[in-house]
């Protein structure tokens, strides 16, 4: 299994941030700062990890929060040799991020100046949501203007900042119920030049579609006149949770809407009775049965047994094809049953299913059995 991000978000961590401020500011009580952070500190996940520093920054830093914000800015470019930012990235800013969401809301200028800083550095999608929530019309406007930034980490910010379903993040409700404000500052970001924020568009468009299908449905065949191959990437990337869920109308606008005249044959999955920390090959054929070509997007769901013996489908994506009239295509899957920090892996019957365009196709079952009752294949 995978070692917790945590594990390297470590004791340094805090130890860095000491000595980059004391570097800039010499009244900053360095020791008693770390002792303080450092209590309590092993028992907390990565996030609380950052909260926790955040919050004893605000212990020691002076009680203006300009001046300390300004002491923080000029703190960025201290820190050398071997450091906490080694392996984690800009995930050394976390604590920065935290200060200004949870201090700077009552400091407009100085707080979107600092996250203007600060994203260029890591992100600051995580405190931007704090003041969508207090200063909505104010953000909005700022993100507005951030759209045409020669930054792409500036851009980056308005899409990924406002992301409904942010993962590590809490919800932005008002934008799952109205994404109006959102979508029109997408519609700045759609032909942005860089990957790194069409992405990041696209994966916002995912998540407003799992509130509102239909609304996702009909910016993508909005984008899609006059599309670049780099938006029509960015439409495929917004709609695939949509075309895993087998809406119809995302299908339709990726050309697989219609029901395909297909069968499905010569299925196996090896072995029958895998076991955790194992895995198990799925193979199988499907053979157009039309006398014109068809166009097939085939996916595979495999319905995974939880831990209280209910199972919950997940849909990998397998192949979109052109199939020629009575023509067929092989198709083949190999799944990991190892444990995974992502996806914990319980015994029991697991049924298989192929989706062509968005329609189930049972491939049979798959019974995962605990290693220990594994057979020995010597015995």
């Amino acid at each position: 299994m995978a070692e917790p991000l945590k594990n390297r978000f470590d004791p340094e961590v805090p130890r860095t941030i000491a000595r980059m401020i004391s570097a800039v500011y010499p009244r900053f009580d360095e020791k008693a700062f770390v002792r303080s952070a450092l209590d309590g500190y092993e028992a907390l996940e990565l996030m609380p990890r950052g909260r926790k520093i955040a919050h004893e920054l605000r212990r020691f830093m002076p009680d203006d929060y300009e001046h300390a914000i300004e002491i923080l800015l000029n703190s960025l470019d201290q820190h050398q040799g071997r450091t906490a930012v080694q392996g984690m990235g800009g995930f050394l800013f976390l604590p920065h991020v935290f200060f200004v969401a949870e201090y700077g809301l009552d400091h407009f200028e100085a707080s979107m100046r600092a996250q203007y800083v600060l994203t260029q550095r890591f992100t600051a999608e995580f405190s931007i949501r704090r003041y969508l929530e207090r200063h909505q019309a104010a953000t909005l406007a700022r993100l507005a203007e951030w759209t045409t930034d020669p930054s792409e980490d500036v851009r980056r910010l308005v899409s990924e900042g406002t992301r409904p379903r942010l993962p590590w993040a809490p919800r932005l409700r008002a934008f799952q119920a109205d994404p109006r404000p959102v979508l029109a500052l997408l519609e700045r970001l759609k032909d942005d030049p860089s990957l790194y924020v069409r992405r990041s568009v696209a994966n916002n468009l995912n998540d407003i579609g799992k509130d509102h299908p239909a609304l996702l449905v009909e910016t993508a065949q909005r984008w899609l006149v006059d599309a670049t191959e780099e938006r029509r990437w960015i439409i495929r990337h917004a709609l695939r949770s949509a075309v895993k869920r087998g809406e119809s109308g995302a299908l339709e606008v990726l050309g697989f809407g219609h029901v395909p005249r297909v069968a499905v044959e010569k299925v196996r999955i090896i072995p029958q009775r895998p076991a955790i920390g194992s895995s198990v090959t799925i193979t199988c054929e499907i053979a157009n049965r039309a006398t014109v070509a068809q166009p097939v997007l085939v996916d595979l769901r495999v319905h995974y047994v939880k831990a209280n013996g209910r199972t919950t489908p997940k849909v990998f994506k397998l192949k979109a094809v052109e199939l020629p009239a009575r023509a067929a295509v092989r198709l083949a899957k190999r799944l990991s049953l190892s444990q995974l920090t992502t996806r914990t892996h319980y015994p029991g019957l697991h049924r298989v299913e192929l989706l062509v365009n968005g329609r189930p196709h049972s491939l049979g079952t798959f019974h995962l059995i605990a290693a220990s009752r594994r057979r020995s294949t010597s015995a």
